[in-house]
């Protein structure tokens, strides 16, 4: 089956660019709300589930143990912009826990925040693995391990005991086998599994309402959504995707990306999840598309389905910053 073409770009009036892809809306008795493009192909959802890897942070005491609050559960479901303030959150969960940034395993990079970008370099400083976007969820994995009394060398590897606890969680909520043919490794080291689309919808929907969960992960899924949308600026940084869609409906709407074109969201209020993924991996028609679905969702709220609609058909600059084109949702969307 082709994808249909989700989003065009427009340079001027003319169509340069487009971006096909699938989406799948879901509620969480696995009933499909809306379905768009092939939704049963096996996708890698990389970083927009780290919700759900996080499940056992909370689930295993770890969070209560260690005091943490929103901004700490908001930062360990985060793909964060190496800000000086997600930094040193992850510092302090990682202290918390009579650990430092040596107990990390999910690399460096540079903080994906130019001005944080610009800073640490005029300090004459390197990036270390606490600007890592990951790291606080790296940070969430290695409070688990030392709360749960893990040794928590190598827990980046498939076969740790942290990691399947995470491979357990997520194959519970999505109702999807991750198993070794599923299996590949993402970009912070940890295993990442390649399951149909509509998997992820039904995950977060399920992660909304706490359908079909026990109370104890039904409290979890509910307090690291809530985190979340509370604190959205952990999840993600200034200016970033997620922060906006959250923060244009406080406490209605989760929303967290991943690498290639990936992004998974959840509207608690309608008991919908939501997924998608753009074909060619691009993370701007992924944007685009997401928001175009939260606007033809929550279309009740004029308001807020037109704020949507603005992020959906996000302009184009020039490097003067004229606009000179616009991404544009198709008909696909009607």
């Amino acid at each position: 089956m082709t994808n249909p073409v989700l989003v065009e770009v427009l340079r001027g009036a003319i169509v340069e660019s487009a971006h096909r892809g699938a989406v799948a809306v879901f509620d969480a008795d696995g009933k499909p709300f809306l379905e768009i493009g092939d939704t049963s192909r096996p996708v890698f959802p990389r970083s927009a589930v780290k919700a759900i890897q996080a499940l056992p942070l909370v689930e295993s005491g770890a969070a209560d143990a260690y005091g943490f609050g929103n901004r700490e559960l908001a930062l360990a479901c985060a793909s964060h912009s190496g800000e000086p303030a997600h930094v040193e959150l992850a510092r302090s969960m990682l202290a918390r826990a009579g650990l430092d940034k040596t107990a990390l395993e999910c690399g460096a990079h540079w903080p994906s925040n130019h001005q944080a970008e610009i800073a640490l370099a005029r300090a004459g400083d390197l990036p270390n693995a606490l600007h890592n976007n990951c790291s606080g969820k790296h940070s969430g994995f290695l409070c688990t391990c030392v709360h749960s009394g893990i040794a928590h060398g190598g827990y980046v590897r498939a076969d740790h005991a942290l990691q399947e606890m995470v491979r357990d969680a997520m194959q519970a909520v999505t109702g999807a086998a991750h198993g070794a043919n599923e299996r590949a490794t993402d970009g912070c080291s940890i295993p990442t599994y390649a399951v149909p689309l509509r998997s992820f919808a039904l995950g977060f929907a399920r992660m909304a309402t706490g359908t079909g969960f026990t109370s104890l992960r039904a409290g979890a899924a509910k307090r690291l959504l809530s985190a979340c949308t509370a604190e959205p600026f952990f999840v993600a940084g200034t200016g970033r995707a997620d922060l906006v869609l959250m923060e244009a409906a406080p406490g209605r709407i989760f929303a967290k990306g991943g690498a290639e074109g990936v992004h998974c969201a959840a509207i608690p209020e309608l008991g919908l999840g939501i997924a998608l993924k753009c074909d060619d991996g691009a993370g701007r028609a992924a944007e685009a598309i997401v928001a175009a679905i939260l606007a033809k969702l929550l279309h009740a709220d004029e308001v807020l389905a037109a704020k949507l609609i603005e992020l959906a058909n996000a302009p184009i600059e020039s490097r003067v910053g004229a606009k000179v084109g616009s991404l544009r949702p198709t008909a696909a969307f009607n």
